[in-house]
């Protein structure tokens, strides 16, 4: 492990360059891995370990016809790495099971009888074990139960993936059954393509994961941008200017500075009128929000937030649920504007002429 300062804390992480690609194809030389899922996280871990050679197959429930079809699109082909989920985990040696948290529960007892001495059972989240008295999934003694998280949608795995960047994942070891869960748990963690992984526990994974995106990742971020949008329209600005503003010039140019260097790097390349604004609201908007904060966290520390989605997602008419709510999103005005904002960003020829054009002013694509 390599010791890496974060502000001033030491913390011990595992880059590439201590636990290379070629030593993690040494030690699953003779595992399978068996993806459970082919949602959200399972085609691009699935494609990611392929790609760097390991040994894959796809275990998923064929009556979901949507991701069974999206399986053989990606080249997965039925009968040869491609079978339904009890199939899977007999032939696999390392179980990654990557369905919903709310589909765990229901697949598990599948998964449990078909378990072998020496298997690793691996998740990307550490929800079902944590709540494994709310959930039912308790792992048998002779498995070893592993954890690779990364920080980042599905989506963004595969495409960090393929442009070399990788994507930062947590790990955590929950029961070292074979004396390999850590070196099995490690190399797959490097074979999903991570940039560089960090130890945790399956709860802290669990709690911060849940705080993260109820808050600054999706749920409070959503939050302030419909009560500035609001502002702005009610005191006569239009969507288009009242869209921008908020959203529009956050993810097409703020964060991307602050992605480069942090936030005093993006602060210090704004103009003077903008920087002082933001250090002086800063608190403001600190102080108002840290109760909201301290309130979410003990929700999911005590595990009522758990509670809440496992009830939620497990009713009967939830899609038709989430069906109106996300509906409500897309169909309000600020999203309604965010289409059309998108519609007249420059298409690729066109930001490759504006590039090439001298005496361009303006907005840099």
């Amino acid at each position: 492990m390599a010791i890496i300062n974060f502000g001033g804390v030491e913390e011990r992480v595992v880059t590439r360059k201590e636990f290379s690609l070629a030593k993690a194809r040494k030690v699953l030389k003779k595992e399978t891995i068996a993806i459970i899922g082919y949602g959200v996280q399972g085609p691009a871990q699935a494609l990611n370990l392929k790609d760097n050679g390991f040994k894959v197959i796809i275990g998923q429930a064929p009556e979901f016809k949507r991701d069974w079809d999206r399986a053989v699109a990606d080249g997965w082909k039925p009968g040869k790495d491609l079978f339904d989920i009890e199939t899977a985990v007999q032939k696999g040696t390392i179980i990654l099971l990557l369905v919903s948290d709310a589909a765990q529960r229901a697949v598990w007892p599948l998964i449990e009888k078909n378990l072998k001495d020496g298997d690793a059972l691996y998740f990307s989240h550490g929800f079902s074990i944590t709540y494994s008295k709310k959930t039912g999934v308790v792992p048998p003694d002779f498995v070893d139960v592993i954890m690779v998280a990364p920080k980042g949608s599905g989506l963004n795995v595969r495409r960090n993936f393929l442009s070399g960047a990788g994507i930062n994942s947590s790990y955590a070891i929950q029961q070292d059954a074979t004396g390999r869960a850590e070196e099995r748990c490690l190399a797959v963690g490097i074979g999903i393509g991570s940039g560089y992984l960090f130890p945790t526990t399956f709860p802290h994974e669990t709690n911060s994961d849940l705080t993260g995106e109820r808050g600054v990742l999706m749920g409070a971020l959503a939050g302030i941008m419909d009560a500035q949008y609001d502002v702005l329209r009610a005191h006569g600005h239009s969507p288009s200017e009242a869209f921008n503003e908020t959203v529009e010039e956050l993810t097409q140019s703020l964060i991307r500075l602050v992605d480069e260097k942090g936030m005093d790097w993006m602060y210090s390349n704004c103009s003077a009128t903008a920087q002082r604004g933001a250090l002086d609201w800063r608190p403001q908007f600190k102080k108002a929000v840290l109760p909201v904060f301290k309130k979410l966290y003990a929700r999911v520390a005590s595990g009522a937030e758990a509670e809440r989605v496992i009830k939620t997602c497990s009713g009967k008419d939830y899609q038709q649920l989430l069906g109106k709510e996300l509906a409500e999103l897309r169909d309000s005005e600020m999203w309604r504007a965010g289409a059309a904002v998108r519609a007249l960003r420059p298409t690729e020829s066109a930001k490759a002429i504006i590039k090439g054009t001298k005496g361009v002013s303006g907005r840099q694509w």
